[in-house]
């Protein structure tokens, strides 16, 4: 496996290595795990509610959403995924998926077969270890999300979006000048954030007027962290990475 800085699996050992430190032989494992890279339009599922998958996905460029829907047809989006994670680590040991994983923006996603995953798990606790703290880390997000949408209005779940945002994307280098590539529109935020694509746009008005953030197409920019945060009261904690932000 080579060195290249754009491998998958050195994406995925970046990610990794923000909480664990690996052996040579550990990294060099992570190395040569199989990945296999596809490249993915918007709107189309990766797994769907009831499906058995053989593989997860890592998620190399863009952004992918896992979502549900009601009998009615109203969609609630229950988390955003960013280059780095591997969104669908569960399938591992769960029988049948439960939820509906799609890109949410043009997405490249690089597929490990199960097999490849037990094996390397089998051989390496560390490794097992890594793997296990990411679907903690995500239980944690969705436990922070459930607050979010449900005890915060709509501006201040907004707010504490982006800094959720920035932050995890800062963790994988895609953030330069307190500015970061938001390529989601505001009825996918509004699904997210459990109100209607009306007051989204509203809301993110609001900001905007408010100096919290300025924007350039899909491009977001954060002038002042401190006063982003304080408007999402938003405290990285529940993130769960190495000497926080």
């Amino acid at each position: 496996m080579t060195d290249d800085p754009r491998s998958p699996n050195l994406l995925m050992i970046s990610k990794l290595e923000n909480t664990f430190t690996f052996s040579s032989e550990e990294k060099q494992a992570l190395l040569d795990l199989p990945v296999q890279v596809t490249v993915l339009k918007e709107d189309r599922d990766i797994v769907r509610v009831g499906d058995r998958p053989s593989q997860s996905c890592l998620i190399l460029e863009g952004f992918t959403c896992i979502y549900k829907v009601t009998s009615e047809g109203n969609r609630q989006i229950m988390a955003l995924h960013v280059p780095g994670d591997i969104p669908d680590l569960q399938s591992l040991h769960l029988r049948f998926m439960d939820n509906n994983l799609a890109p949410i923006s043009p997405c490249t996603v690089g597929f490990i077969e199960h097999r490849d995953l037990l094996q390397i798990c089998e051989r390496y606790p560390s490794i097992t270890a890594a793997f296990w703290r990411e679907t903690l880390v995500d239980a944690s997000i969705f436990r922070e999300w459930l607050l979010n949408v449900g005890r915060r209005e709509a501006y201040t779940r907004m707010a504490h979006l982006l800094c959720e945002f920035l932050v995890r994307l800062e963790v994988v280098g895609l953030v330069e000048n307190s500015t970061f590539d938001l390529p989601i529109t505001q009825a996918e935020l509004a699904d997210a954030l459990g109100i209607s694509a009306v007051h989204m746009n509203r809301v993110y008005q609001a900001l905007r007027a408010d100096g919290l953030i300025q924007t350039k197409g899909t491009q977001v920019t954060v002038p002042d962290w401190e006063k982003l945060k304080a408007a999402g009261d938003f405290d990285p904690l529940y993130l769960h990475l190495k000497g926080g932000q």
